[in-house]
């Protein structure tokens, strides 16, 4: 345990030889008006033959800083890429289908989980690769040691179809099951939040951290009940928790690990926890999640389980 977060896997304790030049090199990246050169860059380099063999087993040690910087490049382009399509789809007529009574689907869900997964593939063809409606049309993929891409490309359909701006894309990349680097973007107002295991989480560039509220009746708490919109968007919902915005965030039953896989790693380095709401370890495949400060979590789940 170091602090409140727990440690991961020995085979990812690289965590703890990261220095503050990556983070730094993050912020700058981030910020950097150069960012799509920067981009490119990562992206020619973690593509080649030998960084993928390096990266097709989790049980190689990964102990180099710019790896990740990589997977997260890699990962911030796809999302920009699909944002631009989410960003163009709001404004016009949408075309949709439904996935069961309630979820919905439109040709935007399809075509950026498409571009997400062609370009994660073109980069990482040795991964294994986790979608919300290629999971719908075939079944949800066991998760596996190996790294993991695993994608919602458009959470907040429902909001998406009928205009309200809490939409974005979601993309996590899991390492011996453990979520290791996470990018959440909105493409409508423009809001991108990136996390890597031991490098911190960021919004546009500039660090952020959960809440410091300690009192639970003055707590800022959202979660979902379906039909019933409350925020529609998960991943939305912990990146709040993680730059303060909301202090308390839980979820019971939602469509799969694509809404929370990015959101968990951001929320945990901005010094939030991640959990099941019943008090237990947090499971990336159980549909059982909740997000807080530092502070609110013992209390939250008393007052939870004093109600069930």
């Amino acid at each position: 345990m170091v602090g409140n977060i727990p440690l991961p896997p020995p085979r990812l304790l690289f965590y703890l030889f990261f220095s503050s030049h990556g983070r730094e090199r993050r912020r700058r990246q981030n910020s950097d008006p150069k960012w799509e050169k920067t981009t490119v860059r990562f992206s020619s380099h973690f593509s080649s033959s030998r960084s993928i063999n390096r990266f097709s087993s989790s049980s190689v040690l990964i102990s180099d800083a710019s790896v990740l910087d990589g997977f997260l490049a890699v990962a911030v382009d796809a999302a920009k890429s699909a944002g631009e399509i989410i960003r163009q789809g709001f404004y016009q007529t949408k075309h949709v289908e439904h996935k069961g009574q309630v979820d919905l689907v439109t040709e935007t869900d399809k075509a950026c989980e498409e571009l997400i997964f062609n370009y994660l593939k073109k980069h990482y063809p040795c991964h294994k690769f986790i979608g919300e409606e290629t999971s719908a049309a075939f079944g949800i993929s066991e998760l596996t040691d190996e790294p993991t891409w695993i994608v919602d490309p458009l959470d907040g359909t429902t909001n998406f179809v009928h205009g309200f701006p809490f939409v974005c894309v979601s993309i996590g990349l899991s390492i011996g099951k453990v979520p290791t680097v996470g990018v959440v973007y909105n493409p409508i107002i423009k809001e991108l939040f990136t996390g890597v295991l031991g490098q911190g989480a960021f919004l546009n560039g500039t660090p952020i951290k959960a809440s410091s509220q300690n009192e639970l009746v003055k707590a800022l708490l959202v979660t979902e009940v379906r039909s019933l919109r409350m925020c529609g968007s998960l991943a939305l919902n912990f990146c709040g928790i993680a730059c303060g915005r909301l202090d308390l965030c839980y979820e019971i039953g939602f469509g799969g690990p694509w809404d929370v896989a990015a959101g968990a790693i951001i929320v945990r380095e901005a010094g939030g926890h991640v959990f099941d709401p019943s008090g237990g370890d947090f499971d990336l495949m159980s549909q059982r999640a909740a997000a807080s400060n530092s502070h609110l979590k013992d209390a939250f789940i008393r007052e939870l389980n004093k109600s069930e």
